[in-house]
């Protein structure tokens, strides 16, 4: 009787698990960047494409929105007024309260949240050099510190998940071209992870940690279109997954890291969609369709986590597994 009850139990909690993990999916969001009111502004849609909304209208431009790991705000580059100079603003996911993070003469962009929600790493002109490097701050804009200092330019950073390490573009190896690199959270300890002759820029960690997907030309030069690839996290397995005349870039992995959100031009225009693939390079989807260019898309984690709704499901099953009585001390 009791082998009975349990097993219902678990049935009862297996199939709780796949309908939230599928309601969570279901959620999901991409933020991103158009043109098509005339106007550089943030939008947001489902993650198929549906239910498209505007949240900022600025005569400035407003640019590289970064979701919150709670989806509650996002950060974002804005030059409000049209000056040209940006700074970093927050605002609720709705497009509400808006707040102004930085205040600084020089360039502030390119704004990525830490996993635990406390700190904004960001990239920024301040040091007075020709040269961006990247700085931290806590999210309420308190206490920015710069985290590299080098002659070469510094910028697109974006943590691992568990919030330890930061990978990065930089110029730094004197040559003129971009590669990617990695470093402790507090700027220590960087290393190279490409080595190419083309430029290697925009890395996304995926949300297990194992693996980061970046735009580059690696053969280098201006008639060589960018591609999205994906490596380990240490540089090895590196993998191609575009393939087309068309540029493709700005990658995005989805909460559950399936899948891999993109801009790309290749349906034969000029401007640039958002486009979305499986993590392998297949199943390719164009999510929007506009006269006007969509890019530089940021998939927000419904549940706050950096583990997929398959790995919690797992997870569960292993306790499940692991403790015959649920109700034990």
């Amino acid at each position: 009787m009791k082998h009975k009850v349990f097993f219902q139990v678990a049935t009862l909690v297996a199939v709780l698990v796949v309908f939230l993990s599928f309601s969570l999916i279901s959620q999901a969001q991409i933020a991103f960047v158009s043109e098509r009111d005339w106007n550089t502004e943030i939008y947001v849609m489902d993650a198929d494409g549906n239910n498209l909304r505007n949240l900022t209208n600025n005569p400035g431009s407003d640019e590289s929105p970064s979701w919150s790991p709670d989806g509650q705000k996002i950060a974002f580059q804005s030059d409000p007024d049209g000056g040209k100079n940006f700074e970093i603003y927050v605002m609720d996911a709705d497009g509400n309260n808006l707040r102004n993070l930085t205040n600084h003469p020089a360039w502030d962009g390119a704004p990525s949240w830490s996993p635990d929600g406390q700190r904004i790493a960001f990239v920024s002109y301040r040091d007075g050099g020709k040269n961006s490097e990247i700085y931290i701050m806590e999210a309420n804009g308190n206490n920015p510190r710069n985290l590299t200092n080098h002659p070469g330019s510094d910028g697109a950073p974006s943590w691992s998940p568990d919030g330890r390490r930061i990978v990065f573009q930089s110029s730094r190896d004197g040559g003129k071209n971009f590669e990617i690199y990695i470093m402790d959270a507090d700027g220590r300890k960087p290393r190279n992870l490409t080595d190419n002759p083309g430029s290697d820029t925009s890395p996304s960690w995926s949300p297990n940690g194992q693996k980061i997907a970046f735009q580059s030309n690696q053969a280098g030069g201006k008639k060589n279109s960018a591609e999205i690839y994906v490596m380990d996290a240490d540089g090895n397995n590196l993998r191609n997954l575009t393939n087309h005349p068309g540029s493709d870039t700005s990658p995005s992995w989805s909460p559950d890291g399936r899948r891999i959100a993109f801009q790309s031009n290749r349906d034969g225009g000029k401007n640039s969609e958002i486009y979305v693939m499986d993590a392998d390079g297949n199943n390719l989807r164009n999510l929007t369709n506009h006269p006007a260019p969509d890019y530089q898309p940021d998939w927000f984690n419904p549940a706050g986590y950096p583990v997929s709704p398959a790995g919690k499901r797992a997870a569960i099953w292993s306790w499940l597994k692991q403790n015959s009585n649920p109700w034990r001390n």
